[in-house]
Parts: structure tokens; C-alpha cells; sequence
């Protein structure tokens, strides 16, 4: 078996205190509960060391960045899950009842389609954009933002995706 990579402590504290500000920032919550937090953490830090980016803890990574762009944290579904059943899956951010304290977090159903499906997608291609359109429409697929430019932010000023995550809206 594989060893994992090694994370340190304090490596931990700065990633949390960095998602913590990022999160308050754009209206979410992490994990009030800190030894979860703190573990859900440590295993992003090393699917980050691993893959070279940071997949989700509790999600089977492919190792492949173009297959698992769906589960980069914050996911694809960590919005929707937070508005079905209060927090994402892995937990990692909750609804404002967990955070304080007046619900607890409990297993969900996975959403992530199988591999299979999932293998089936075809991002839009840039002959399904108008060309009536001075820039093409980008959406962040996490939160929703949606911007007009001809290239995707580094970030998403929402929920701080990454850009290559963007996809063309139309």
C-alpha cells in the first residue's frame, strides 16, 4: 500500500484559517466540529501533495485532473447538497443551523454520478457559443456566477473555484 503524504499541523491550521476566511466571505461555513474539519483538511492537503490538486477526502479521486475537476473542493455539488441536507458531502461545509449548532451534520446520499455516466459529458465547444455576443458567457459550476469575458477568472469571486473549472454557460 502507498504511504500518504506526509501534513503537518501547522500546514492544517493555515489551510483551515484560510478556507474559514474564504468561507465566511462568501456566505458559508466550515465544519464547526474542528477535529473533523481538521481531517477533512488533512486528507485535501494530501490529495493535494498526491494529485496536484484537492480532491475531496471522502470521494474516490481518479488522479486525473480533467476526471475529477466534478470533486475539486469546494465540489460541484457542495450547493446543492447544503440546501437538501444542511451540509456538503464529505461535511467539510455546513448550512447555518449546523454552524451553530442547532442541527448536527449526517450522512448523505452520494450525488456524483457514476463514472460511467460521468464519462458521457461533452463540455460546449466554442461553436455552441452566439456569435451575436461580444464574449462568451462563463458559469461557475459550483456556485452558479456567471460572468461575460473571454477567459475565466483565476477564481470564482463567489466561492473561489478555480477557473479552469468554468464552463461555457452559452
Amino acid at each position: 500500500m502507498k504511504k500518504l503524504p506526509d501534513v503537518s499541523e501547522d500546514e492544517i491550521s493555515a489551510r483551515v484559517a484560510r478556507l474559514r476566511n474564504e468561507a465566511e466571505h462568501s456566505g458559508y461555513h466550515l465544519n464547526p466540529d474542528m477535529s473533523v474539519t481538521r481531517h477533512l483538511v488533512r486528507g485535501l492537503i494530501a490529495n493535494e501533495k498526491r494529485y496536484g490538486y484537492q480532491a475531496c477526502p471522502c470521494r474516490r479521486a481518479a488522479g486525473k485532473r480533467e476526471d475529477d475537476l466534478d470533486i475539486v473542493c469546494p465540489c460541484d455539488y457542495r450547493d446543492p447538497d447544503l440546501a437538501e441536507y444542511g451540509s456538503c458531502y464529505c461535511a467539510l461545509y455546513v448550512s447555518d443551523m449546523i454552524a451553530e449548532g442547532r442541527a448536527e451534520a449526517a450522512p448523505i446520499p452520494e450525488r456524483r454520478p457514476a463514472a460511467s455516466e460521468r464519462s458521457g459529458f461533452v463540455r460546449p465547444q466554442e461553436t455552441d457559443v452566439p456569435r451575436k455576443l461580444a464574449y462568451p458567457v462563463l458559469r461557475c459550476p459550483v456556485c452558479g456566477y456567471i460572468c461575460a469575458r473571454n477567459a475565466p477568472p483565476e477564481h470564482c469571486p463567489i466561492c473561489h473555484a478555480t477557473g479552469e473549472r468554468f464552463r461555457k454557460f452559452f
